[in-house]
């Protein structure tokens, strides 16, 4: 009998979808590739026969064109501040303020990184680190504190840049809130609740928020969620078998409604916790985000051990 068992088993022995062992398989591909590249020469020639000082500063100056320019915090508060300045728009300013402290310090080490290849200045630490991550094309780690947190390549600086820009050009009150943009996306939904407690005179202790797909007065959307270990049924609005090989899904639109905590009763709705990245927790160790309500006609339990839960930036 033991002869004629498997040596190995499926994820469905585990009660687990197939696709956890592609994640799995997937998972353990991109680390030894990372290890490959980081094990690569780092001197020498680069693509194209250029020196791999030559491919950095290239490197450099090409991501250097792409950051856009300071924006004049103080000129955006007379034009849209005014008198009663809502919460919502000063969590706003404060990206503004952070997204220009995150251009300054690219601007700032890629210069000072270009000087010290010309032996200007001399290399630092910080400095060799920068060259390095841009060598083998990752995002580099003194970046990554002042940056949103997310698992992208450097390549994918110029449509990060584009979309963050995008957001502080629409400041006010935006139709749509790209929720995976902002550096702190737990403050503005704290904002939205105080901009509700405020209009209606509920307390703010004893109030909440959920989300749903209906339509309500007092709301506001989001995007750039992305739903891991589960599928979205666009027609019946609820959580779904997660189909094969396709192991995330971004999510539509969502609404999140500010009401307060007695007077919300949800029925086949689950708590799905959202994260920043697929790691679970960001770089400060913060691992939660919000708690997002879904529709669902399976039990909580399944879902748990399907692991599912909603990131704010993919791979």
């Amino acid at each position: 009998y033991i002869e004629s068992l498997q040596l190995t088993n499926t994820p469905e022995v585990f009660g687990l979808h197939p696709n956890a062992e592609i994640g799995y398989y997937t998972k353990s591909a991109r680390d030894i590739w990372v290890q490959l590249i980081e094990l690569q020469p780092q001197s020498g020639e680069a693509t194209g026969g250029m020196s791999r000082d030559e491919y950095i500063d290239s490197t450099a100056a090409d991501i250097l064109k792409r950051v856009p320019p300071q924006y004049d915090t103080d000129k955006v508060w007379k034009t849209f501040g005014g008198e009663s300045i809502s919460p919502t728009f000063v969590v706003l300013l404060q990206e503004l303020a952070r997204f220009n402290n995150l251009t300054s310090i690219i601007t700032r080490s890629l210069t000072t990184l270009r000087r010290a290849l010309k032996d200007e200045v001399g290399m630092s630490n910080e400095m060799d680190d920068l060259a390095r991550a841009l060598y083998n094309g990752q995002l580099p780690p003194m970046w990554k504190k002042i940056n949103i947190c997310n698992k992208k390549k450097s390549c994918h600086l110029d449509g990060s840049f584009s979309e963050k820009k995008s957001i502080v050009q629409r400041l006010g009150e935006p139709n749509v809130m790209w929720l995976s943009g902002l550096h702190i996306p737990e403050s503005y939904l704290t904002a939205l609740v105080q901009v509700t407690c405020r209009k209606n005179g509920w307390p703010l202790d004893k109030s909440t928020l959920y989300t749903q797909v209906t339509e309500s007065e007092r709301c506001c959307f989001i995007t750039g969620l992305y739903l891991e270990g589960a599928s979205w049924d666009v027609r019946k609005c609820c959580l779904l078998r997660q189909r094969p090989k396709e192991l995330i899904q971004e999510l539509p639109v969502m609404k999140v409604i500010p009401i307060e905590s007695h007077k919300l009763k949800l029925q086949n709705t689950l708590r799905c916790p959202v994260y920043v990245t697929s790691d679970r927790r960001n770089t400060m160790g913060v691992d939660l985000v919000f708690e997002s309500d879904l529709s669902t006609t399976e039990h909580s339990s399944y879902w748990v051990l399907q692991g599912f839960c909603l990131i704010l930036n993919t791979d």
